[in-house]
């Protein structure tokens, strides 16, 4: 098995596609061709990482944070960043980052915060923009069922919970092919008016390639008409944050008490007691002060983030109870969740570091 076998599997667990244009994710450094040796997944790819890496005889350290985030002008090992670069080149070390990847995924980063705090009837708080498109073909009605199948393989037709969705209309097509022209019905020269079937299926932006190569194999024109439309369409199943149930309501201390002990935190900040029980909760595993009023839109009674400001907390308005658990924290579980989806596929070793690289420290 080689490294880049291990990134096609991660990039089914989280297609890249699914990050923030503002993110790095994928594979930082490293020969994607050299052979896997084994995997350590860690939360942050600092030096101290590296070390294990390197002890431990794995070439590949997939991280959730990217150590490398923003430009460099140059390496010189000035500073953590460099210095864990630096020694991940020396020692043929890959490093793959999943970030925001796995953040926008149904499955990933928040909710396994939601099942870590026991909620239920989860839903996406702020489902992704701009991600859905629709392809629109016709063909024939004995090409119509072939093709439309096709599509359904390729990953186009799926809404939410239901999948190989699709809507089909017939109508008349008209053409008349030149001298070069090939026609499948009729012939060169000749007006024709046909039977055909219109198809229409959505499908995620990220897999148009698939999408186009699976309607032209398929389908019996040797000229295929189709159009592709980017929808406004929220797409409910990817994006930021989540918000869920707790099964039996908590006054607003008995809660914070669960969640410090469920996500082990050193302390938590919060904004002012509502005096409401805590039913609906939402989450977002990070920095979330950007996401305060999608919470109260959802009606949440409490909202659990990360790295919120001193001001951040007046938009609790009395609305909600806001609490800042700490940024590792809220994303503690992550690489138990990478690790063992790796290990559930691969006969590779896939260990989990042995390195805290929470920066925060509690007194």
């Amino acid at each position: 098995m080689k490294i880049t076998d291990a990134i096609a599997l991660l990039e089914r667990m989280a297609p890249l596609a699914y990050a923030e244009d503002f993110d790095n994710v994928g594979l930082l450094t490293g020969d994607k061709n050299a052979q896997l040796k084994g995997i350590l997944v860690c939360h942050d790819a600092i030096e101290a990482v590296i070390d294990e890496a390197i002890t431990k005889n794995c070439n590949l350290v997939v991280c959730f944070h990217p150590i490398l985030f923003s430009g460099l002008k140059n390496i010189t090992g000035k500073n953590y960043v460099e210095r864990s670069l630096l020694k991940a080149i020396k020692n043929d070390i890959a490093i793959y980052a999943v970030h925001t990847a796995l953040d926008n995924h149904k499955q990933g980063v928040n909710k396994i915060f939601c099942k870590a705090l026991g909620l239920t009837n989860t839903k996406i708080l702020i489902p992704k923009e701009n991600y859905i498109r629709k392809l629109v073909t016709y063909t024939t009605p004995e090409n119509a069922d072939e093709l439309r199948n096709a599509l359904f393989n390729a990953g186009a037709g799926n809404i939410g919970n239901y999948e190989n969705c699709s809507f089909n209309s017939q109508g008349i097509g008209t053409y008349l092919g030149n001298n070069e022209s090939n026609p499948v019905v009729g012939a060169v020269g000749e007006f024709i008016e046909s039977r055909e079937i219109k198809i229409e299926v959505t499908f995620e932006k990220h897999l148009e390639a698939e999408i186009l190569k699976a309607l032209f194999s398929n389908h019996i024109y040797e000229e295929v008409a189709y159009e592709i439309y980017s929808l406004m369409n929220r797409h409910q199943n990817i994006g930021l944050g989540m918000v869920g149930e707790l099964e039996t309501p908590m006054d607003e201390e008995e809660f914070l008490l669960m969640v410090k002990e469920k996500m082990q935190c050193g302390g938590i900040r919060h904004s002012a007691f509502t005096g409401k029980q805590i039913k609906k909760v939402a989450v977002l595993g990070g920095s979330g002060a950007f996401a305060i009023k999608n919470a109260i839109a959802a009606d949440a009674d409490a909202y659990l983030t990360a790295d919120l400001k001193y001001h951040n907390f007046y938009e609790a308005e009395g609305k909600i109870m806001l609490a800042d658990i700490g940024h590792y924290e809220s994303e503690r579980y992550v690489k138990d969740y990478i690790a063992g989806y790796l290990e559930e596929i691969t006969e590779t070793p896939v260990l989990i570091t042995e390195v805290d690289t929470n920066p925060v420290k509690y007194f």
